[in-house]
């Protein structure tokens, strides 16, 4: 126990209560931390001073207190041999002209990789510097950036570019950052996600969380104006199933856009019905089984995906299978899709695979669990549609039609 050392109670943070390694002053005249304060102000939450409550804003003026500082130094000399180590050197907080600066670097080309690389270390650093680039435009430079490399057909620096909007969560960022530039993003990003690129992965994987949080935060008018190009680009990358990290971006991006029914429809003029079917009969996580149902539930709203999905010998087999073994999300999702083919697609070739897969057990079982009424009223029009069709059947079970009856 001699060897513990007591910090001083006024070398230690307000806030963290440990040693301070920067210390500032608040204009309230209470020296924290810089670390803690800007973390503390940044909250959003948090509008006033910890220690005297007195207003103060993110914005607010905090002042370093270099003569504190040199007392905590001279401390941590003394007790060197005690385990204490020596403070880091001080850092100068980034500021608007640093930032600018940066900036126009970039929209003149002048050393853009180390320019980008500055950037990418200075958001990484913490919340205020994000913040900070956010507020002096930063993404759209960035942005601008990568919409010119499309132009050009140039990849140099898109990694370094696309992980710094990741960072600075675009467009997730405040000011309505994309208006009047969805389209040529859009355009933009999907070019990038067909390039062969070094570090192919990573650039992939950037540029489609950037375009799930895009997706996200888009209106209909952007949605509704999707091309071709971008489903058949979206699909190639589910059909290649890179990471999980990638799929599960893929299946975000297709599931906001499915709401219009062009969009569906240039889906499974691709191909979209027969991908997911094959990624779902790999297993995945659950996550992905709820995305890829969802997605999937969508498509046979319409005859031809409802037709791409018959033709494939397994798909009733692998959505019915996923009933009461995965969520209860996964369970809405597949007695949808089960809902709307019995009711467009219920021919004999349907009335027959239910059987031969088990599926017609299977809500049966759904009738008897603990589960929404309305799944189980879903699952019981279902079995009602083909009751006289599937109770010839030897090996269904005759309590399952008085069920059905009820």
């Amino acid at each position: 126990m001699d060897d513990v050392v007591d910090v001083p109670e006024y070398f230690t943070c307000p806030i963290s209560l440990q040693l301070m390694r920067d210390p500032v002053t608040a204009v309230t005249g209470i020296t924290y931390d810089r670390e803690s304060i800007e973390h503390w102000l940044l909250d959003g939450k948090n509008a006033t001073c910890p220690v005297t409550m007195q207003p103060l804003t993110k914005d607010s003026d905090l002042t370093p207190n270099h003569t504190l500082r040199r007392l905590i130094q001279s401390w941590c000399d003394e007790n060197a041999s005690r385990g204490i180590d020596r403070l880091p050197n001080q850092r100068t907080p980034l500021d608007r002209s640093c930032l600018l600066k940066l900036i126009r670097d970039i929209r003149c080309h002048r050393s853009e990789i180390e320019t980008l690389r500055r950037i990418d270390m200075l958001a990484v650093e913490n919340e205020r510097n994000r913040n900070l680039m956010i507020e002096v435009g930063v993404p759209m430079a960035i942005i601008s950036y990568v919409a010119n490399c499309c132009d050009e057909n140039r990849t140099i620096g898109l990694e370094e570019a696309l992980h710094i909007l990741v960072l600075l969560r675009v467009p997730s960022a405040p000011g309505n950052l994309l208006i009047g530039q969805n389209d040529r993003i859009i355009k933009t990003l999907t070019w990038v996600l067909g390039c062969e690129v070094d570090n192919c992965l990573a650039v992939r994987s950037h540029t489609l969380i950037v375009l799930k949080r895009m997706f996200k935060a888009a209106s209909s008018s952007v949605l509704e104006r999707l091309k071709s190009e971008f489903f058949q680009t979206i699909i190639r990358l589910l059909r290649n199933g890179i990471t999980q990290q990638v799929v599960n971006a893929s299946l975000h991006i297709l599931l906001d856009s499915c709401p219009w029914v062009r969009n569906r429809a240039m889906m499974v003029e691709h191909g979209a019905v027969f991908e997911l079917i094959e990624l779902e009969l790999g297993f995945p996580e659950k996550k992905t089984t709820e995305l890829i149902l969802g997605v999937l539930f969508h498509l046979c709203s319409c005859a031809d995906g409802r037709a791409q999905f018959m033709g494939h010998r397994c798909g009733i087999a692998v959505v019915s299978e996923r009933i009461l073994n995965v969520s209860q999300s996964a369970d809405e999702w597949a007695v949808l899709i089960l809902s709307m083919l019995s009711k467009f697609s219920g021919n004999s070739m349907f009335v027959r695979e239910m059987l031969m897969v088990r599926a017609v057990s299977k809500l049966g079982l759904l009738l008897q669990a603990d589960c929404a009424t309305y799944l189980k009223d879903k699952a019981r029009e279902i079995l009602k549609t083909h009751f006289d069709e599937w109770r010839k059947c030897p090996c269904i079970d005759d309590t399952l039609f008085t069920r059905v009856a009820r």
